[in-house]
């Protein structure tokens, strides 16, 4: 069972579908040896979310060996997907799993990273168990990269070496993801999102920038839950603090639950072995039926673009695919479902490069992934737009309120044109 890399991944044949483990997880080791055997391959198809590290297999000169079908696009697999080498698959985040379960896209093998075996044969998926979870239970052929930095998580990430076709043996440090200094813009955003959250809310935001600046800014709350797709090193202070108890969550109280993490060495040893956090499968933690039953589930979210009447974009940037659909629609209607609930998207008036990140219409090709039924609050450096209940000329002007300054003429006049002002 225990083998070398290069022997485990020979069990890989051309026309397979391989799965590969997510984000900071993602196998190096069996990525690089799967890689080396391109010669001998034809048609791999490589199915994964995000990952973390290099995807030499998405390298112009291994087109003929293998084919990326990414159910997100990371820096990674980007150039790849934009060029035509490389496909992209849109789905809500919650539906992942089912892809796997239902055959519609079946596993020939898997490709994980776990924590050694404890003393009852049981490894763990560690920091990403998301759709890895389903990905497992579904393929053919499992093949573990085992690595004692890989810290051993509470939840639904135990696997039994009986269910490992191959483990190799690795200690490989985890990918880190190191905390950010806030700007002044993201500072303020951050203060804006946390005057919408009430004490005793269930929070959810992703990973970045704006999330710390609204995860500092939170540090008056009291009684906060968590119940998340995935969270970095920002909640630690919270949790340290007394900030976040889960107290008022309805489905697991007390607990911090995520599909996945991603941050620095300390937020890895932190999770390890702590049974406040739990993740999960994220069929499970981003099914609304599931979020709404939290109270005042408060998700923030982020975008690309958002027009006038409330479109927003945050997958790609016109027609290059820059990211994923991910769970933004997942939680944007599970906190509105929820008692209370708000949901946010929350970005910086402009770009680096000075461009409105509010425009008159979407770029062409721009991939809508929440709806402007659905948004609710939009929220930048300069205030809050509550889009909840308003028209299509109330929208242009609550949101030309919250662009950029040096914006806003000129928005206004294309809101006119479009016929949304007067």
């Amino acid at each position: 069972m225990w083998t070398s890399a290069e022997q485990a991944v020979g069990i890989i044949k051309s026309g397979d579908r391989v799965f590969i483990h997510s984000v900071a997880a993602a196998p190096q080791s069996l990525i690089a040896a799967m890689t080396a055997k391109a010669g001998e391959l034809r048609d791999v198809e490589v199915v994964h979310l995000h990952t973390e590290g290099p995807a030499p297999y998405a390298a112009p000169e291994h087109a003929g060996s293998f084919r990326v079908n990414a159910l997100f696009v990371g820096a990674n697999v980007r150039e790849a997907v934009q060029s035509g080498r490389a496909d992209y698959l849109p789905v809500f985040l919650s539906e992942v799993p089912a892809l796997f379960r239902k055959g519609i896209l079946p596993i020939d093998v898997a490709l994980i990273q776990v924590s050694p075996p404890d003393r009852h044969g049981y490894c763990s998926l560690g920091v990403s168990v998301d759709v890895t979870r389903a990905a497992v239970q579904c393929a053919r052929f499992v093949i573990a990269q085992v690595n004692p930095h890989m810290p051993r998580t509470h939840g639904d990430g135990l696997i039994h070496v009986r269910q490992l076709h191959a483990l190799v043996e690795s200690v490989d440090p985890l990918p880190e993801l190191e905390a950010h200094v806030p700007t002044q813009i993201e500072q303020n955003i951050g203060r804006h999102c946390a005057s919408l959250v009430e004490d005793g809310a269930t929070l959810q935001m992703g990973i970045g920038a704006i999330p710390d600046a609204v995860l500092a800014s939170l540090e008056g709350h009291r009684r906060l839950g968590v119940h998340t797709e995935m969270f970095s090193d920002g909640l630690i202070p919270l949790i340290e603090r007394g900030v976040i108890t889960g107290d008022e969550k309805r489905v697991h109280p007390g607990k911090v639950i995520a599909g996945f993490v991603m941050g620095t060495r300390r937020l890895y040893d932190f999770i390890d072995d702590n049974p406040l956090i739990a993740l999960l499968d994220i069929a499970y933690v981003n099914d609304t039926a599931v979020i709404r039953r939290n109270p005042k589930v408060t998700a923030i979210n982020s975008a690309i673009e958002i027009d006038l009447t409330g479109q927003v974009c945050a997958d790609s940037i016109g027609t290059r695919q820059f990211s994923g659909v991910g769970g933004q629609m997942d939680f944007i209607r599970g906190a509105t479902l929820s008692e209370g609930g708000k949901a946010i998207i929350a970005l910086p008036s402009c770009t680096g490069r000075g461009e409105s990140k509010i425009v008159p219409v979407l770029k062409p090709g721009a991939g809508v992934v929440t709806t402007r039924a659905h948004v609710h609050f939009v929220v930048t450096e300069y205030g809050i737009a509550d889009l909840y209940g308003k028209n299509l000329r109330q929208r242009a002007a609550a949101l030309i309120q919250i662009s950029h300054p040096a914006n806003r003429e000129k928005l206004t006049e294309a809101a006119r044109l479009r016929g949304l002002l007067c």
